[in-house]
């Protein structure tokens, strides 16, 4: 039986305008509540845009993800699950990121995911830019002791070099970073809806060398987005593996509020059930990031991002 501590009140005892809002209306457990240790999927903001390129903006992508998820309810109607009763969901806050030390900041989030895997939780981590997403693949690394599976729905493969001939990272390489760390087996690394213009073709290069599958979009379209599924699956089978959505994945039609938005991606119905077929994997931990409110229009794209939140934990759990 599920444990009312942890179903979210319903809009119908409380409006979904009012309280304080949390992801998804669930409880907040900072790190000393005494409930902590019972959660089974955590969810927690990585507000921290650091290591953006071009147009900054996504470390206000929590916030905002935050109060248009008070809008999910608990059913999914598609799939017939209700996450927050067959598992024990919270949100665990934000983390305290610099916005001037990259080195500080991403050794904040790196410290706080540790003790969440410590306790035993599997990790939702909420951006913030792409980059945050390593903080989180370093430290599954460290705890499982060796490399896992990983499904990206992006349009950048980001899986560039450093930028301007240095070593800062950015976020258009954490997954190369990953790979060369030791945290992501490459053969078991399946990269969906790449698109857009590129300096050069040495991301792709890379991947190909390392034997990532990469599924540019044009492909996508191709096959149909079930047969994209069907190989996403194919390439990381049945052991563990991370899944990663940038929410530029979609089309900008549907979502604008984002850094680098590449124009002729799936549509909000197609991104949702791309998401859906992950249903089944051993799903050790997911994010959302690049949710950019400056440049979002009417909060279209924290909705959907909100949305496909919801989606993730359903496909994280049977």
């Amino acid at each position: 039986m599920s444990d009312p501590f942890f179903q979210p009140p319903s809009g119908t005892d409380l409006p979904r305008y009012a309280g304080v809002p949390s992801f998804m209306r669930l409880p907040y457990l900072p790190p000393d509540h005494p409930r902590r240790g019972e959660v089974d999927i955590g969810l927690f903001g990585l507000p921290w845009d650091g290591a953006t390129s071009n147009r900054p903006g996504a470390r206000h992508g929590p916030r905002a993800l935050r109060d248009a998820s008070t809008m999910i309810r608990e059913r999914n109607r598609a799939t017939g699950q209700e996450p927050f009763r067959s598992a024990k969901i919270a949100d665990l806050g934000d983390v305290a990121m610099s916005p001037v030390d990259q080195d500080e900041a991403l050794g904040h989030a790196q410290g706080f995911i540790r003790g969440v895997l410590g306790q035993g939780i599997r990790p939702f981590m909420v951006g913030g830019d792409h980059l945050c997403t390593l903080t989180v693949l370093r430290e599954l690394r460290a705890a499982r002791g060796e490399a896992f599976g990983l499904v990206l729905l992006d349009s950048h493969t980001d899986l560039y070099p450093p930028y301007f001939g240095g070593e800062t990272l950015t976020h258009g390489n954490p997954f190369r970073q990953a790979i060369e760390e030791g945290c992501l087996d490459p053969a078991r690394t399946v990269m969906i809806g790449m698109r857009g213009t590129s300096y050069n073709n040495e991301d792709f290069q890379y991947g190909w060398d390392r034997g990532v599958r990469i599924v540019p979009i044009e492909e996508c379209f191709a096959l149909g987005w079930a047969q994209v599924m069907k190989i996403a699956r194919e390439v990381v089978g049945e052991g563990p593996t991370y899944v990663s959505f940038d929410i530029d994945f979609v089309d900008p039609a549907y979502a604008p509020g984002t850094g680098t938005p590449e124009v002729g991606g799936p549509n909000s119905h197609e991104a949702i059930g791309c998401v859906r077929a992950l249903r089944g994997l051993d799903v050790i931990g997911a994010d959302l990031v690049e949710v950019s409110p400056p440049f979002d229009t009417g909060g279209i794209t924290a909705w959907l991002g909100a949305s496909v939140m919801f989606e993730l934990l359903c496909a994280m759990q049977p």
